[in-house]
């Protein structure tokens, strides 16, 4: 179990993680597509990077929105291993 980050360690980090916000016990980052299949194309992408980093974001689909979530549900909150995801999906989505 990772020890979950404060406040100020998860605003801290969130400075460095264009486009990611807090929410309540998760960080989260909203993305918009032209149609429902580039949605699933981008989500399909997360899943590998997820896959192979062995954490995986709750995924929210709502036809071309996609939101993805990240906290460390055995933690009870936001770990440095949500924050490293995020830059991780980050990575995949630029």
């Amino acid at each position: 179990m990772s020890k979950t980050l404060t406040d100020a360690e998860t605003q801290a980090a969130l400075a460095s993680l264009p486009g990611w916000t807090k929410s309540g016990i998760a960080i989260e980052r909203k993305y918009e597509f032209k149609d429902f299949v580039e949605a699933i194309k981008f989500v399909n992408k997360i899943a590998d990077a997820a896959e192979a980093a062995g954490h995986h974001p709750d995924i929210h689909i709502v036809y071309n929105k996609v939101t993805l979530q990240l906290t460390s549900h055995d933690s009870g909150g936001v770990t440095q291993r949500d924050v490293k995801m995020a830059g991780k999906i980050n990575e995949v989505a630029s």
